[in-house]
């Protein structure tokens, strides 16, 4: 795709941004960003009802603790990095 192409057509990570819920992705990776986005926002109140679309798509405990692991370090990094007022390296700055 030629840089211009990229306002025409917007890319995955575009869509993720603008609304997961909508993008191109598969219905698991879909289950796991709604459950991705409980645990970040509000944790205390997640159930068994938040596991059952995780279930659903096959994912067993190893998986979901995989991903309760991975969701829960980046929480933590990123609290830290804002916390302590780090700034991004050039090369990831957004523009």
């Amino acid at each position: 795709m030629r840089a211009a192409d990229k306002s025409i057509e917007p890319s995955l990570k575009d869509h993720l941004l603008a609304d997961f819920r909508i993008a191109p992705i598969t219905d698991v990776e879909k289950a796991m960003l709604v459950f991705a986005e409980k645990a970040t926002v509000s944790c205390a109140t997640i159930g068994e009802s938040d596991l059952e679309p995780l279930r659903a798509h096959d994912l067993d405990d190893k998986a979901i603790h995989d991903l309760v692991q991975v969701v829960a370090y980046f929480n933590y990094v990123n609290r830290i990095a804002d916390a302590l007022g780090v700034e991004l390296e050039e090369g990831y700055k957004a523009g």
